[in-house]
């Protein structure tokens, strides 16, 4: 407490130290002018401001004459600098971050998440629309010069949406639902891995990068048709207002545990193409499981205890203003060692945002703070980046190609939305229900695009099989919302007929839009 808070009111005592009070310091007067005449100032300044001015001058004049003042050109003959790459990045981040926002904003009019406007945009302003139809723009606008800058924001975009995807998974859903949502989720998986194997068998002479083994590719092809972007579909189901019903409740349990083992099955994948040889990829994978029983074991109860859990019950031995700097240098940290231990980066700051505790207040505003810096500047420039690696020429006109890329994307739909359906539907769910649960779980969005990425990085697929895969993500991502209007229809159609013919329950039963989870059986939906 300050002194003028201890002083008592209306004691008399000024409590003011001694010295303020016997020098008040006056607020309102002006500085006094020197007593020095105008002339003399100026020449004083002449002297000491202007002649060392002028010395430099002449310093950087005989410098020029003697050594030369070209500055370093390329090969090209183009002026190259630091300066210049960087206030390029500047223009370039201006125009994508405003064509981001227009572009989600379009979808978002379309019934479509807000994320697939941005991931298009990326395809748009690459090689493939934008290269063609407009070269000198194309390279105007990106130019090679700002593609290693534009991948370092990206990956480091991708550690903290890794990390918020971790973070945002509430494995509690999967309480009480257990065999139901580990039956249609790794069904949904198994069939579409088995499919992919198929393919890469047919495919391997043709599509696979030289000197890549079959089972490292086979591995990625699967894993790549089983995909489920959990982030996508909770969207999806928001926007919708079908989070909170048993269907959507089921939906995001199926794809939470879709996701967890998509990053496992990728994880074993990212350790079979860095070693050739088993004992390599034995050790990796005990590296791995070493390091995340010790995050879970070990990491896990720190965190709770130096947060305090963030609940008045408990002293929080971290200041709110240090929460986001340790979260930060966290997911540096995590991302580093999974890197070394030679998986992917993102598997570090993906098992990090789960394992930090949850009902944390302080977790949750430093969790928003970084969510707006990451959605909003970071992962665009991830889609752009993604965009710039999708090339549709590379098909150019050879039927071969544009057949397997339709073949691969109907091969992915059909397997993940059938498979699904068909457990759904052997688990009793109803008939329109379960269309709708294949159509979610069919979604793949963002998620894809980051396992895709990955392998290209790892170089176990070529920038053509890229390409395809990039178009299976789109089409399958942007039919699950007009799908699943379609199901919806249906369901509200049927309903509509079942309540003519019983007019004791017509009024109740028009109250209930289409795809309501009322008929879905709460024994099976909590197995």
């Amino acid at each position: 407490m300050s002194i003028r808070e201890d002083s008592p009111a209306g004691s008399g005592i000024d409590p003011r130290p001694p010295f303020e009070r016997e020098h008040p310091p006056v607020l309102d007067s002006p500085l006094p002018d020197p007593p020095v005449s105008r002339s003399r100032q100026v020449l004083l300044y002449m002297l000491i401001v202007g002649l060392p001015a002028a010395l430099v001058l002449t310093g950087l004049w005989l410098g020029v004459r003697h050594y030369g003042g070209h500055n370093a050109v390329t090969a090209g003959g183009v002026r190259t600098t630091a300066a210049d790459t960087f206030a390029h990045l500047l223009l370039a981040l201006a125009i994508v971050l405003v064509l981001c926002h227009l572009m989600s904003r379009l979808f978002l009019r379309m019934a479509q998440p807000g994320v697939i406007g941005e991931i298009c945009l990326g395809i748009v302003l690459g090689p493939s629309l934008l290269g063609l139809l407009w070269p000198g723009g194309y390279h105007w606008l990106l130019p090679e010069s700002l593609n290693g800058s534009i991948n370092v924001l990206a990956q480091l975009g991708l550690i903290f949406f890794m990390f918020l995807v971790g973070y945002e998974l509430d494995l509690s859903q999967v309480r009480g639902r257990g065999r139901v949502v580990l039956m249609i989720s790794h069904v949904g998986i198994a069939v579409p891995m088995l499919s992919g194997v198929l393919l890469a068998l047919v495919g391997y002479s043709s599509l696979a990068p030289d000197g890549v083994g079959f089972v490292p590719f086979a591995l990625f092809f699967a894993v790549s048709m089983s995909i489920t972007a959990f982030p996508v579909l909770a969207r999806i189901l928001i926007d919708r207002r079908m989070e909170r019903t048993r269907l959507g409740a089921l939906a995001l349990a199926c794809a939470a545990i879709g996701d967890v083992t998509a990053w496992c099955l990728l994880t074993v994948v990212v350790a079979a193409t860095g070693h050739s040889s088993g004992f390599g990829v034995v050790r990796t994978l005990l590296c791995t499981g070493a390091f995340s029983a010790l995050m879970w074991g070990v990491i896990r109860p720190a965190l709770a205890r130096l947060e305090g859990a963030g609940r008045e019950s408990e002293p929080r031995r971290l200041s709110d203003a240090a929460v986001l700097p340790a979260l930060l240098a966290a997911i540096m940290l995590t991302a580093l060692a999974t890197d070394r231990i030679g998986i992917h980066a993102i598997f570090g700051a993906f098992l990090l945002g789960v394992i930090v505790p949850r009902g944390s207040v302080t977790v949750e505003v430093a969790s928003a703070r970084m969510r707006d810096l990451t959605v909003t500047l970071l992962l665009p420039l991830f889609f752009v980046y993604s965009g710039l690696r999708t090339e549709f020429g590379l098909f150019g006109s050879d039927r071969g190609l544009w057949g397997w890329c339709l073949t691969i994307t109907a091969v992915a739909v059909v397997g993940k939305w059938g498979s699904t359906v068909l457990v759904a539907r052997g688990l009793r769910i109803p008939g329109t229900e379960a269309l709708a649960l294949g159509t979610l779980m069919n979604c793949r969005g963002l998620t894809e695009l980051i396992v895709l990425n990955v392998g290209l990085d790892l170089k176990v697929i070529t920038p053509t099989l890229f390409t395809m895969f990039v178009t299976m993500a789109l089409v399958s991502t942007v039919m699950t919302s007009p799908v699943l209007t379609l199901i919806d229809r249906l369901a509200n159609s049927r309903r509509n007929r079942k309540d003519d013919n019983d007019p004791q329950r017509g009024d109740r039963g028009r109250r209930h839009g289409g795809l309501d989870d009322r008929h879905l059986p709460e024994a099976d939906v909590q197995g």
